[in-house]
């Protein structure tokens, strides 16, 4: 049902995490539940390392001075 309504298959997981680290994610997250502190932490972490991998880029690509931003706009 999911599935029709959000585009997202989701899947039950049984997974073996620790329960003091679960219940400090609870306590700093502010989130209700459990599934929620879950969730939010995999969001973070997931845009920390890209974040990461897009720091990484830095110095490596050629920059065009002469590039307008601005004009590619009004198109």
């Amino acid at each position: 049902m999911c599935e029709c309504m959000c585009k997202h298959a989701h899947m039950a997981t049984n997974l073996s995490i620790d329960p003091e680290l679960l219940d400090k994610a609870l306590q700093v997250s502010g989130e209700k539940t459990k599934k929620a502190a879950v969730t939010q932490a995999l969001v973070e972490f997931i845009a920390k390392r890209e974040r990461t991998r897009v720091k990484e880029l830095f110095g490596q690509l050629d920059w065009d001075s002469d590039y307008d931003y601005k004009k590619e706009r009004s198109r």
